[in-house]
């Protein structure tokens, strides 16, 4: 009899739900959160829309007490869809358990009303099974002795780990003493085994974490999936994992052909860079440009290659993995607020050595005076300049500096190699010119170094208030900075050797009277101590 009437009832029940529904929807358009339905801590569904006046949460719930009940009453429960116009009614047995709705349905995950419905009958089902599995004493039983047999296989695996690790790390020493030994650069040793043990046992400290890390997952995993009520986090970790890989695996295949399209450019870029370097080699030795010479080639040429290089790099950005995400555009806006922020000087510097560089202003082995600096030029850089005095100091100047100031180069007039020496005397009118320029032409030709072709000059450079200033200049080798230095020393010693041999007074700057003894020093006494001693050697 009960048989005979449920179709009938089923009947009526689904008449009566297709005008609820149409009356719940023209009445509560008020939309609710979303519910998820768990039962035995497997989720079945979520319901989103609102239903005779029941939000999806109160669904949720009525939905879960309906199903406990029938649960509890029986074990051998039947899953059936029973359609509803656009709607689909699922019976757990005999009982209603709830209403697949289209507003239910994610269109994301579903491509139908009835596939999200098979779908939700589906895992009902599946909670229906893993009931009758959690009430058999049978199947825990087995599901406990599966779990204890692969905790035993994790712990053997666990302790072999460490017992192969005990194993390398005493081996280690040996073969990595062994092997560096080998790796010589004529008859030094490239790698030394004291600094390179501490890294290779960390590398191995982290790939055995990882491979713990990856056992404890993967069998937590497992013991989990044994039981019927932990079944859902088991595979909800497995599932993880193979997303992950699926995830990674798919990225690397993305990645190739931006990759192969990246190195590409870099090939091609790195082939044009060595094609430019011979060009303007080409170009600088036979002289085409007067811009271009030996100074500058190899400027040139980093420069060139510069350009090319960040055109490849400007080209292939957007073929790089990771290009496109958010992390990889916040570093390039910090990279770019970093040059931003220090390139006004970094610029102004290079820009300068640049300058410097093409204008050939300097040349290394060129003695210069630079401001109140003096000094041979040892290293002509990019950003700074650096020169060696005549004391053995080494001074590093800022390109911009040397710009921005006078440069006097006592090398780039001088006949052959050397430089220009020039010291200055005043000498009162009293005594004639000629006399001057012959004794300090005298003093320079007893002086080592000065060179007598080209012959050194001596000019008048001003007639001032109480004396005329007279400028000895000389050619002199060889470029050194510091026999420079000695080589004034001894020309300002030979000067005044010659005008006391002579009975010239110098006197300089001014003086407000001639004396009444004459100030200079007679030959007798050139040479008292300790200079004596000097003349003896």
């Amino acid at each position: 009899m009960r048989d005979r009437f449920l179709p009938i009832l089923v009947a009526v029940l689904s008449m009566s739900w297709s005008v609820l529904l149409f009356a719940e929807d023209a009445l509560h358009p008020v939309e609710h959160p979303p519910a998820d339905l768990k039962v035995a801590n497997r989720s079945i569904m979520v319901f989103r829309a609102t239903l005779l006046g029941e939000s999806p949460d109160t669904r949720a719930k009525r939905a879960k007490t309906v199903i406990n009940e029938a649960l509890d009453d029986s074990d051998d429960l039947a899953v059936t869809l029973d359609p509803i116009q656009n709607s689909y009614l699922i019976l757990l047995g005999t009982k209603r358990a709830f209403i697949v709705s289209p507003k239910d349905v994610d269109s994301l995950e579903y491509a139908s009303v009835r596939e999200a419905a098979e779908g939700t009958a589906e895992k009902l089902r599946q909670v229906v099974a893993e009931t009758q599995e959690a009430r058999s004493l049978r199947l825990i039983l087995r599901a406990l002795g599966t779990a204890a047999f692969a905790t035993a296989i994790y712990f053997v695996l666990l302790w072999g780990m460490a017992y192969l690790r005990r194993k390398l790390l005493g081996k280690l020493p040996e073969l990595m003493h062994r092997h560096t030994r080998t790796l010589r650069v004529g008859r030094t040793q490239v790698i030394d085994a004291n600094y390179l043990y501490p890294l290779v046992s960390r590398l191995f400290g982290a790939l055995r974490w990882g491979v713990i890390l990856l056992l404890t997952y993967e069998w937590l995993g497992f013991v989990m999936s044994r039981f019927p009520y932990t079944r859902p986090w088991g595979e909800s970790l497995n599932k993880y994992l193979l997303e992950v890989a699926a995830y990674l695996l798919q990225g690397i295949m993305d990645a190739i052909p931006g990759m192969g399209v990246a190195v590409a450019i870099f090939l091609i870029a790195k082939g044009t860079t060595a094609f430019t370097r011979r060009i303007v080699h080409r170009v600088a030795t036979s002289g085409s440009f007067s811009w271009l010479s030996h100074e500058t080639l190899r400027p040139t040429q980093r420069l060139t290659s510069l350009a090319i290089w960040l055109f490849a790099f400007a080209m292939a950005y957007p073929y790089l993995p990771g290009a496109g995400t958010d992390a990889f555009k916040g570093l390039s806006v910090l990279i770019g607020l970093m040059i931003s922020l220090g390139a006004s000087s970094v610029v102004g510097q290079a820009a300068a050595g640049l300058i410097l560089t093409y204008t050939r202003t300097l040349r290394p082995g060129e003695f210069v005076r630079i401001g109140e600096y003096e000094g041979t030029v040892t290293e002509l850089g990019t950003f700074t300049t650096s020169i060696r005095t005549g004391l053995g100091e080494v001074l590093t100047l800022p390109n911009s500096m040397i710009t921005g100031t006078v440069t006097k180069n006592y090398s780039r007039t001088v006949k052959g190699a050397g430089y220009v020496v020039d010291t200055v005397v005043t000498i009162g009118y009293d005594t004639p010119w000629r006399q001057v320029e012959g004794m300090l032409l005298e003093a320079a030709k007893r002086t080592p170094g000065v060179q007598e072709d080209p012959p050194p000059q001596v000019f008048q450079t001003a007639l001032s208030d109480f004396y005329p200033e007279y400028r000895l200049v000389a050619q002199a080798i060889p470029s050194l900075p510091r026999p420079r230095a000695v080589l004034l020393s001894i020309l300002h010693a030979n000067i005044q050797d010659v005008f006391n041999e002579y009975g010239v007074q110098i006197m300089s700057p001014h003086y407000l009277g001639d004396p009444r003894e004459e100030k200079k020093v007679p030959k007798e006494k050139w040479f008292t101590a300790p200079a004596l001693q000097r003349k003896d050697t």
